[in-house]
Order: structure tokens, then sequence, then C-alpha cells
């Protein structure tokens, strides 16, 4: 069947499907009003000096194409042309939903881009040369706009099969799909081949979720938020310079989850490192030992804090051990210090000994060589047989206050004092600490007793000495622990369980795990601070864990001599805020595989609250004992190069039997 120009009716509807799928494609576009001028080449290509509007109807479009298209245009054996009556309505009322989806599997596609170029991040093309399409095979975008042009149009629809019918579907696909090409392409604004294509930018369907201010890593904790006074910095080191880019690039850096604002992303690319740049005017002319608390610059002032500390929390590890004055130490000390639940290590470690080892440096050597070389001992002290080691990460020290230290002896006849107190304290930031550990009188009924040597040490303890007071206001000369922000008490208070062995292990057998509520319903120190009668205004967190004493040494049986000593929870971590909420108990445990006294090693995790302080107080300067970082470290290097060593050996000795 033919149409009265000649032409077999199929090849119509073929044209109108093309045609009408070109108009799709740009569909709602800004209309615009200037008429088209053709220009014929010998190659039969088209150029037009003002582009036909992407929005102007089909039929008013091709009444702008000359008659010397069929000409010039390179087709085999028929010429399609549009019919007289072509159907834009249906393609016109096609939902705008439909149509995005349909121009973001465009912009997706690699033949509007250079694929030896990366897409840009912002949703636009890069410039490149239209590829002619693909012979024997259409887009899934043409197919379904041929879908959506048969379901709308009749008699397209009927057109299309009276073409299949002929048997000419493949060549008419083929031309189809080309026309469909060039007439997008002329509805753009491009000519056949020669022009780069380049559409308009995407914009989000709905506004971007809020960027987090968080570091994904916890290690990680420095913010490399560079200095307010030296945001120029980086115009003037690429001035000077000339390399600020460095190798991480942005999409890098964010996508790490190691910077999360533009200021970090500066730092991060600084000329020199990762650290934040400072000027040489800057040098010369601070002090950094005066200045107040919002000072641009000041050492222990809110931006130094934000720093470090973007959420103004510093993680504590408070441990304390009753040696029984063993010289034997454990062989290792990582399920002690390190242990498995937290991901991450503290940013501070304070270690209370009652009854220490005789040789208490080899003790801080094993502590050093736990921790490795990340940590630094900033302070330790000892009194008799009671000690105290404090170690923070060694990039913290420039923060810290002078240390001071101070001890109480609460058993006078003994020649060797192994009652009685030792307390630590220095100021972090703006957060004055008090550490103390203890050793109360011992017995099941002198609870009365430790509430003498309890009352003594609040009151002898003269801290601080020149590290001046945070709040004054809410100090008292009568009790030491009012006189700073956080206090953690720790150590062998000698607080037992009052009920007979009998019935403690009868409860111990039936609840082996972690419910120990019955056994805290007999806890002395449980019982008094509930009356108020001793560590007033103390916290305790919830017990989860056995009786630390009475252990046989080397087993984990309670006491099986002859003396038949309660099981008690006798070795405590208690703590003490002047701001509510400052101290957050996180883990609340003991270290049942450290079996060398008798008994076991009880340690508390915490997350405190740091505030931002003032340059006017004596600090450390950056003090730590540098012997015994170098000892631990030498001695952690050996160990490992031992094992090695062994591993090597014991793979070379093995010898094969043959029988």
């Amino acid at each position: 069947m033919s149409t009265p120009n000649g032409f077999p009716q199929h090849s119509g509807a073929c044209v109108t499907r093309s045609m009408e799928g070109g108009a799709v494609q740009d569909l709602h576009a800004k209309k615009a009003g200037k008429a088209a001028k053709k220009e014929a080449g010998s190659n039969g290509m088209l150029t037009f000096e003002d582009p036909p509007s992407v929005g102007t109807p089909l039929n008013e479009t091709l009444k702008l194409l000359p008659d010397e298209f069929k000409a010039n245009t390179k087709i085999k054996s028929v010429t399609p042309r549009p019919p007289r009556k072509p159907r834009l309505e249906r393609a016109a009322s096609l939902d705008e939903k439909s149509w995005r989806r349909w121009r973001r599997f465009r912009t997706s596609q690699e033949s509007l881009t250079d694929p030896n170029e990366t897409s840009s991040s912002n949703g636009s093309l890069q410039e490149a040369s239209l590829s002619p399409p693909v012979r024997g095979r259409a887009s899934p975008c043409h197919q379904c706009c041929q879908q959506n042009s048969l379901h709308s149009s009749p008699d397209a629809s009927e057109n299309s099969l009276m073409g299949k019918s002929r048997g000419g579907t493949s060549d008419l696909g083929k031309r189809a799909s080309e026309i469909s090409s060039a007439f997008g392409g002329l509805l753009r604004g491009k000519a056949f081949a020669g022009g780069k294509p380049r559409l308009s930018q995407i914009m989000p369907a709905r506004p971007l979720p809020p960027m987090e201010l968080n570091v994904a890593s916890h290690t990680l904790r420095t913010a490399n938020r560079i200095d307010s006074d030296c945001m120029d910095y980086r115009h003037y080191s690429q001035h000077k310079f000339g390399r600020v880019s460095s190798s991480l690039s942005d999409t890098r850096l964010h996508g790490n989850g190691m910077v999360y604002d533009n200021c970090s992303t500066d730092s991060m690319k600084s000329t020199f490192s990762l650290l934040t740049p400072i000027r040489s005017k800057d040098v010369r002319s601070r002090s950094y030992l005066e200045g107040s608390l919002l000072a641009n610059g000041a050492l222990l002032g809110a931006e130094e804090l934000s720093k470090y500390f973007p959420d103004r929390n510093i993680g504590i590890f408070v441990a304390t051990w009753n040696m029984q004055g063993q010289k034997e130490l454990p062989v290792n000390l990582n399920d002690f210090l390190l242990p498995t639940d937290p991901d991450y290590a503290q940013d501070m470690y304070v270690i209370g000994v009652q009854e220490g080892c005789p040789d208490r440096r080899e003790w801080e050597i094993r502590l050093q060589e736990t921790l490795g070389p990340h940590y630094v001992m900033l302070y330790s002290a000892a009194h008799g047989v009671l000690y105290m080691s404090v170690f923070i990460r060694r990039d913290l020290i420039w923060f810290c206050s002078e240390v001071e230290y101070a001890t109480v002896t609460t058993r006078i006849v003994s020649q060797i004092k192994t009652k009685g107190a030792l307390g630590i304290c220095f100021t972090f930031f703006g957060t004055s600490f008090l550490f103390i550990t203890s050793h109360f009188t011992s017995g099941d009924s002198k609870v009365n007793e430790r509430k003498l040597d309890y009352n003594k040490t609040i009151q002898a303890l003269t801290l601080p000495k020149n590290v001046p007071d945070t709040n004054p206001y809410r100090s008292s000369s009568s009790d030491v622990t009012t006189r700073f922000d956080e206090v953690f008490w720790f150590g062998d208070f000698n607080f037992r369980l009052n009920k007979d062995r009998e019935t403690v292990d009868s409860i111990l057998n039936q609840n082996p795990e972690t419910d120990v509520s019955k056994l805290l319903a007999y806890d002395q120190l449980t019982s008094e601070m509930s009356r108020g009668s001793i560590f007033k205004g103390f916290q305790e967190a919830d017990i989860h864990f056995r009786p630390s004493y009475k252990f046989d040494i080397g087993k984990d049986s309670y006491d099986t001599t002859s003396k038949q000593r309660t099981p008690s929870y006798t070795d405590r971590v208690i703590y003490r805020s002047r701001y509510k909420d400052d101290i957050h108990a996180v883990k609340y445990s003991s270290c049942p595989v450290i079996k060398t006294s008798d008994h076991r090693p009880v340690f508390a995790l915490f997350r405190v609250k740091v505030r931002p302080g003032r340059d006017n107080i004596p600090l450390a300067a950056g003090q730590f004992d540098r012997e015994l970082y170098l000892i631990g470290i030498k001695r952690r290097i050996t160990r490992e190069l031992q094992k090695r060593q062994e591993q090597k050996d014991q793979k070379s000795s093995s010898v094969c039997s043959v029988s």
C-alpha cells in the first residue's frame, strides 16, 4: 500500500515514530523564535545559523526543511518524509516524571562523553564528539519512546503492523534509528557531525541532606581545621610555592572520612605537612603562655581544644590492682590495659597499685612496653608500696599543666607504708583532674576504721599546690575532692560482703555469669554510700563481674585455705564531678586472666567532658619520662624480633620422618 506521494505507508509510520521520539527528547524546554537557514554541503551535512527551538512543534520544524533534503541525504532507495498530519498530541502529554527519567538515562550514556575522561561530579557532561548511531541496534531510550508512540498513536500502530507483514522491518528499523538520531541532533541545535553536544546541568530533584560534622574514625581525632587567621594561607602558598594541591583528591579525602569541611580539606592540602600552618610573624609575636579563654591562638583555648576533641570528650582508662607484693609480673598485660571490647585505645591511662612489686621501675617499663610508642608516662609517684602511673598520648602532653602529688599515711605504726593514699592532680586544657589510689584497713568487721581512713584522706591531701583551682567558689578546705572538676578514686578499699562463705558460694554457683545483684545486696560499700557516710558525692558504675578477692594464686578458685575467706568486691573504681553528666562510664570490669595475685585487676573506661582553659597556668611544657620511653620501646622491638626468630627456628627444625 502506498501513499499519494508514492512512498510506502510503513515508511511513514517509522518516520512518525522516529520524529516523535526526537521531539520527546527535549520536551518542556524554552521556546525560541528564530528560523533556521539551510546550508547543503557535498557530503549531505546540514547546518543552521539559528537552530530551531527545542520546544517548537515538529510539524513547524519540518516545514523548514528544504526539498534538497531528498537529494543531499544519503539513503539507499527510500527517502522518508514526514506525514501530512503528524500526531504530536500524545507525545506532548507524556508526564514530566517519565521525561526526567529519560534525561537521566541519556546523560549516563557513554556515547555523549569522551571515553578517556571521567564524568563530572556535578552531573554535567564532558564535551565529546557525537558518535554515529550503531546500525542494527536501537538505544533503550529510543525503544522506550517508540513504545510510548505506539501506545499513543493508533495510526502508527496499524502502520507498524502492516510494515512487519511486508518483511522490511530490519532495514526500516535501521533507517528510523538513523533519522531519529539525526533529528535529535537538529532539535538540540547541532549538526549531524562535527558538533559537540552539551546538555544543561541537571539539578537535584530534592534538597541535598545536611553534611554530618563527625569524624568517621575515633582514632583520628584531629580535625585538621585551619586557623581563622591563616585562611589566606592556601592563596599565599599557591602563589609562592605553586604546589598546594595534594596527591589526595577532595573526593578521596571526604570518601575516606578523613575530613569533614572545606577548611579541613585546605589543611590536608597544606604545602608542608598535615599540621596547621603557622605564620612566621605569629611565632615571633606570640608567647603562648598568656592569653584569655577565647583569644585566637591560645594554647589551651576553645579553638585548640576543638581541633583535637571536636566533641570535647576524652577517653580515660582507670585501673586498680593489689599485686600482693609478688616479684613475678604477668607475662602479658594486653588483656589488662588493652581489653578487646572497645575498638579503640583510650587517650589517658591511670594505673594504681597496692602492695606493689619490689621493682617499681620494672613495673613501669612493662606498662610502657605494653602501651607502645603512642603513649608516654606523664608522671609517676609512690608512697611505700602504693604506686600510681599516668600515661597519656604523646601528642597531648603539651596541654597538661604541671603535675603535683601528695600522700597520706593511715597506719603510723607500720614501718612499711602499706596502708594510706596517694593523690596526683593536674589540669588538662581547662579541666582539673584528681586521681587517688588508696589501701584501707582490712578485716571483715572493720567498717568504721575504713571510714576513718577515708575522712583522713580527704582532709590531709594538700592539693592543689601551685596549679590554680578552676572554680574556687565551689571548693572546700576540708575536702580535697571538692577542689577539682573531675575526681577518680580507686584502690583496695577492703569492704567485704556481710554474708558467710557458704551462702556466697551458692549464689555464685547459681549465677556463674554476670548476674551478681544478689551479692551486691550484702556489699558493705554499697550500703555505706547509700547512707552518705563515706564517699559523699561519688558514683560507681554497675557491677557485672565476679568478686575480685580472694583467689588462690594461679587458679580461678576462691580461697581454699583453712581461713576460707569470703569472696568480696574489695577493689573498686568510683568517680565524682563538679558538673552533672560530665563523666560517663563506658565499661566496668575485671581481668580474670591475670592470676599472679590473690586479687584480680579491676578497671573502668570513662568518657569525660573537657572544657577550654586559660594560658595563665604553669604548664608541664611537654615533659615525660624519656628514659622510660626509650627502654620500653627497645624492649618491645626486641621481644618482637625474638618472637620472629623463634617462629623461624621452629619451621627450620621440623623434620619429616619416613617409616
